[in-house]
């Protein structure tokens, strides 16, 4: 660490006036009271990036920043009033400005030069976020507990990098080990711990939502004392679902994510905490520790390269599955060796999102999912699942029935939304659950969103997702507006496999008049009520309003178009990503998958490009290096 700072010392100018230098999580934060340094120190933190391999950021020193009223005021006047500001406020403590505007873009300004401009003229270091087009309760939530716990983060952040940057010990052998904790042989509580000699990095830790299982933590390998690092692929529920728990029993590590996944993850473990007292189960953590997730994040862009421990550097990559989700891949030592964690990812095209990143310079260890990487496991086309999806809504608009469409508040429901809101459909689509949170979560990091849609949004003001088409309903009142209406009309409901939520509440309104349609987009676990009736059951078993078990005649018409809509890669896309990685990997470990569709496709891999394969059980270790 002594190094380090010597090595800035020696590169910055006499002249440069610095009064504090720190740490903060992988980044060194240099504080400033030279005001022409501040103003023009690009080439000189270039040249240090260069040479120290570190991201550096100059801040000032708030002896030369503007009055907080007078910098408002001045940000006003230079930035054009349809950027759409709608707050700003300061964070002393990093010498930061922060705007939040509807239109980033024009806060920036063309070649960043109204951004340099509050910078120069304030002095000081602005920092822009994008304002929800629908107003997110969540979203605000998140950053004004970031906003109220700078000084805390502060102190954490420089904690965390002094780990990072501490005197490297002295190894002997050099070893990486895979210990599997979840997520092997079965779909569900996904947790994996890489060990080396000098760190303990977590990838993922989620719960079994249908067994009520979680991640085998009580193992020798794992101790929660000597944790370092968790890195959250994407916030589905068996991937992040039991990282609370963590907090709650006493890590105080960081938590490497995208900000998108953390906002969805914080709108999906709180509404799990619901769900377990709803229910009468168990709760595995309060919701004061979703809270300290948030205060213990570090959120990274994908493409960052980013110190996670003394040996190991992370990278994040567009996985094409969620908004957010990432490909997660480790650099171990000086070149000794590189996982690369697919967590669940599309290779293949999608109306949100870009296909799974592939250009990766090294990866010896691949760890790949294999939820449909089974021989038999071929999905429609895109364009075919949509036409399907588009016919079958139509056919039921035609003879004036409405569609129920059971959803997953995240991810397929905005899918749909897209599709529906880029086809000229007009008739109104009501939405009940979490997925109107969701969606505004989506609206506040389009560019997480395919260029497709990008260029919809930012330069023909397009958004599918503000359609008039949709209509929330928040009370039980509107809801049965809906199912007492005469009008054709679509409706999206949690919970996408019919186990509960809104959705019954509307398959019990629509049951019995065979104009409806219930139509399935979503994959149907075993075992739950989406399932039974994709098997051919019509009388189905449905609690009443008195407690009672009743039986559900059904006579609407049965649907499914999921293959093509997936977020999850099918066979052909998962084997040909293997083929089109930039790196061909020396190992390829399935995971996230029934035990015979791992086995099979680690089978199969091995066959076509003679790398070796495994297919792990829970509990197992392999050593990697």
């Amino acid at each position: 660490m002594n190094n380090i700072l010597k090595e800035l010392q020696k590169n910055l100018p006499k002249d440069a006036e610095i009064t504090e230098v720190k740490f903060e999580g992988p980044e060194i934060v240099i504080y400033t009271k030279n005001l022409e340094f501040f103003r023009s120190h690009e080439r000189v933190v270039r040249e240090m990036v260069a040479n120290l391999k570190k991201r550096i950021e100059v801040r000032p020193d708030l002896s030369i920043t503007l009055d907080m009223e007078k910098t408002k005021k001045l940000i006003k006047e230079i930035v054009p009033e349809d950027a759409g500001i709608r707050e700003i406020y300061f964070e002393p403590e990093l010498g930061k400005v922060v705007i939040e505007s509807q239109k980033p873009g024009m806060v920036i300004g063309k070649g960043g030069e109204t951004y340099r401009r509050i910078k120069n003229e304030t002095l000081w270091l602005p920092k822009i976020e994008r304002a929800p087009a629908i107003e997110s309760p969540i979203v605000r939530a998140v950053r004004n507990l970031l906003h109220t716990e700078i000084d805390y983060r502060k102190k954490f952040l420089n904690s965390i990098g002094q780990k990072i940057n501490a005197q490297k010990k002295e190894i002997g052998e050099r070893w990486i080990r895979l210990s599997c904790l979840g997520g092997f042989r079965e779909v569900g509580r996904s947790a994996m711990l890489v060990e080396t000699p000098e760190s303990n990095i977590l990838l993922d830790c989620g719960v079994n939502v249908a067994s009520d299982t979680f991640p085998y933590l009580d193992v020798p390998e794992f101790d929660i004392e000597k944790l370092d690092a968790v890195i959250l692929s994407h916030p589905h529920l068996d991937h992040c679902g039991y990282i609370p728990w963590l907090y709650e029993n006493g890590y105080k590590g960081p938590l490497y994510c995208t900000a998108p996944t953390r906002d969805l993850m914080v709108l999906l473990c709180l509404d799990y905490v619901d769900i377990c007292h709803k229910e009468g189960k168990e709760v595995p953590y309060m919701k004061r520790s979703v809270e300290k997730v948030v205060k213990h994040t570090i959120a990274l862009e994908y493409g960052e390269v980013s110190d996670l421990t003394t040996d190991t550097r992370l990278t994040l990559q567009q996985a094409g599955h969620l908004l957010g989700s990432a490909l997660t891949h480790l650099h171990i030592g000086e070149g000794l060796h590189n996982i690369l964690y697919t967590g669940d990812m599309l290779f293949g095209p999608s109306r949100l999102f870009e296909p799974a990143f592939t250009n990766f310079t090294r990866v010896e260890t691949l760890i790949l999912e294999s939820t449909y990487g089974g021989a038999g496991d071929i999905k429609p086309s895109r364009q075919e699942s949509e036409a399907k999806l588009m016919q079958v809504i139509n056919d039921t608009m035609k003879r004036k029935g409405k569609v129920l469409i059971p959803s997953f508040a995240v991810g397929r429901a905005q899918e749909i939304m897209a599709i529906l809101g880029s086809n000229g459909f007009d008739y109104p689509v009501h939405m009940e659950g979490m997925l109107w949170d969701a969606t505004a979560i989506h609206t506040a990091y389009p560019e997480y969103l395919s260029r497709y849609l990008q260029k919809q949004i930012f330069h023909y003001g397009k958004n599918p997702f503000l359609s008039e088409i949709f209509k929330r309903i928040t009370v039980k009142k509107e809801r049965d507006e809906v199912t007492g209406a005469s009008e054709p009309s679509v409706v999206i409901a949690t919970s996408g496999m019919l186990v509960g939520g809104p959705a019954l509440e509307y398959l019990k309104a629509f049951a019995a008049d065979k104009r409806n349609t219930l139509l399935f987009v979503g994959y149907q676990a075993e075992g739950s009520l989406g399932r039974r009736i994709q098997k051919g059951w019509r009388d189905i078993p449905i609690t009443g309003e008195n407690g009672k078990t009743k039986s559900l005649r059904m006579e609407m018409d049965i649907q499914t178009v999921e293959g093509g809509l997936s977020g999850h890669s099918d066979r052909k896309q998962l084997t040909n990503f293997v083929y089109r990685l930039s790196s061909r990997p020396d190992r390829v470990i399935c995971n996230h998958g029934d035990g015979y569709t791992t086995a099979e496709l680690a089978r199969d891999i091995h066959k076509y490009y003679k790398v070796e394969t495994l297919a792990p059980k829970n509990l197992e270790v392999v050593r990697l290096k």
